[in-house]
């Protein structure tokens, strides 16, 4: 048996204690009452042998783990001891008793087709072992109180050997649903750090190259007439370019966007704002009340969220003017990203909607395309908030991302609308 579980412990201890008992009773009985003639040495010596089978049966032939098959040596071991046992009974039947941690022993490590006659067969000895040794009349109770006593210790192990198979199976069972778990858990691990690479990948390094080409091309469409705009061009998509490699590094080690490193999240906002502005478009700033120091993913979604409103409002609208306002609650912190391009059909509020410039010359919005207004939801919603996003043709685009919070020390509350800028 393996005795490294406690309750396998304390049980072989109990069948040891109870078959050196037994085993000291049956020989005390057989030396005052049994003993005669030659034969007393040899009884002498079989005890002694049937003690040494039982110790040496505990350490080299252990019996199995629960559940498992018995082994060759368990199995031979089992068989010797009650050989020995069954020649003892034979010669000194004051040893009958010492029959149960052997009925134990097998019912323990054998099937149940093996186990049951085994116990039959030992409780039968023991009846015949009974009556030989009986005086005067027939006691029935021992006819009747071994097969008794054996059924229920019988029953009870068979009962329990039943019940701990089926709990072997039922922890089976969890302990492979919680690997199936596990795996699941790391499957959607992976995808989330998929969707989270090719966010900032979107809003980082796609955005940045986005702006030096368009840079790249107007300076080449006026390289030769106008010189001075060119390189004005060139030095501000070189600017682009270290701001962007910067970005780039600071995503690889999962660090906080760069201007957050530097600035709060109303300095950050306000810096994109200006970097934004250029010829043709204006980028305001509004903040409506100061939110102080908020949680850095809050941030940095909300600065990513209006960084990629205002890529889509340079690439798609045709704006000339566009406003990022910052509005601090009680309970909520948002950022409206407003502007005057041509606007498009939003199938709701907040709802699944068309960049700005995809409407179709009918009227009609197109399938939402790109990465951009999928990326925004995502960063709204992994921080708890929503994205709304308000257009109609020609009335230009409001995006706005609200992300609830514990109370804040707002300087005072919102009063700011959300509409487009004139």
């Amino acid at each position: 048996m393996n005795h490294t579980d406690p309750d396998e412990r304390w049980l072989a201890t109990t069948v040891d204690v109870a078959f050196f008992l037994l085993l000291g009773s049956s020989f005390a009985r057989f030396l005052t009452r049994d003993q005669g003639g030659a034969r007393i040495g040899w009884v002498v010596a079989l005890f002694a042998v049937f003690c040494l089978l039982h110790v040496l049966g505990r350490f080299l032939a252990p019996a199995p783990r629960p559940g498992s098959p018995p082994t060759t040596r368990h199995l031979v071991w089992l068989g010797s001891v009650s050989g020995v046992w069954v020649v003892l009974l034979v010669l000194a039947p004051s040893a009958t008793w010492c029959a149960m941690p052997l009925l134990f022993a097998g019912l323990h490590a054998l099937p149940t087709r093996l186990a049951v006659p085994l116990a039959a067969l030992l409780t039968a000895l023991v009846v015949v072992s009974e009556v030989r040794v009986a005086g005067g009349a027939l006691n029935p109770n021992m006819v009747v109180a071994p097969p008794a006593v054996a059924a229920v210790a019988t029953a009870v192990l068979v009962h329990l050997q039943r019940q701990g198979a089926r709990q072997r199976g039922l922890i089976d069972d969890l302990v492979r649903t919680r690997h199936d778990l596990a795996a699941t858990e790391r499957r959607a691990g992976v995808l989330a750090e998929r969707q989270r690479l090719a966010t900032e990948i979107h809003d980082t390094v796609a955005q940045g190259l986005s702006s030096q080409g368009m840079l790249l091309q107007a300076a080449e469409r006026v390289w030769r007439t106008d010189p001075d705009t060119a390189r004005a061009h060139l030095r501000d998509a070189a600017e682009i370019t270290s701001r962007s490699l910067a970005e780039a590094r600071r995503f690889v080690h999962d660090l906080a966007p760069a201007d957050l490193a530097e600035h709060t999240l109303p300095g950050a906002l306000a810096a994109l704002a200006e970097r934004e502005s250029g010829p043709g478009l204006t980028v305001e700033f509004r903040r409506d009340g100061d939110p102080g120091r908020l949680p850095e993913r809050v941030e940095a979604a909300l600065l990513r969220i209006a960084q990629g409103a205002l890529a889509n409002v340079r690439e798609h609208a045709a704006a000339t003017r566009a406003a990022v306002t910052l509005t601090c609650l009680d309970d909520q912190v948002s950022v409206d990203v407003a502007d005057n391009g041509r606007g498009f059909h939003a199938t709701s509020p907040g709802g699944t909607a068309t960049p700005s410039g995809t409407a179709t010359p009918s009227g009609t919005a197109t399938p939402e395309r790109g990465h951009g207004l999928p990326a925004m939801r995502i960063r709204a919603r992994q921080t708890g908030g929503t994205l709304t996003v308000e257009s109609a043709p020609g009335e230009g685009t409001v995006v706005s991302v609200a992300v609830p919070l514990t109370p804040l020390a707002c300087a005072r509350p919102s009063t700011t609308a959300k509409e487009p800028v004139s």
